[in-house]
């Protein structure tokens, strides 16, 4: 009895093996989700909007994300003044020289797997 069951044990491991599917990871993004890097011209060196965050009610805090720092409406960062906070994009001021920064940059026809765009205004 012994040898039949070693050899429907062998069987079972050798027909299991034959059949056997890697797992997906169901938290992995869809290949059509994930940014890819177009050369050095995907890449910006300059701050990055991160998220933006207004509240419903009238005259409600209009508060944004910029390179992992909270700033608000009238407050600095780096040296720059914060001007406006909108849906989309934060505009901060430097002497003359006005930059904009936005979110989701792809959907106006900036460069793919760019998901936040830089545009300095000089005036």
């Amino acid at each position: 009895m012994k040898p039949a069951l070693r050899a429907a044990f062998l069987a079972l491991l050798l027909a299991g093996g034959a059949h056997a599917q890697p797992l997906q990871d169901p938290t992995k993004p869809p290949a059509a989700a994930t940014p890819v890097a177009l050369g050095p011209q995907a890449v910006s060196s300059g701050p990055q909007l991160q998220s933006i965050l207004i509240g419903r009610a009238a005259g409600g805090r209009h508060v944004a994300v910029i390179d992992g720092e909270t700033v608000r409406q009238g407050e600095s960062f780096r040296g720059a003044k914060v001007v406006r906070i909108r849906e989309n994009e934060v505009e901060l001021a430097r002497g003359g020289e006005r930059q904009v920064l936005r979110l989701y940059a792809e959907a106006e026809g900036a460069i793919k797997g760019d998901h936040a765009a830089t545009v300095t205004v000089r005036r």
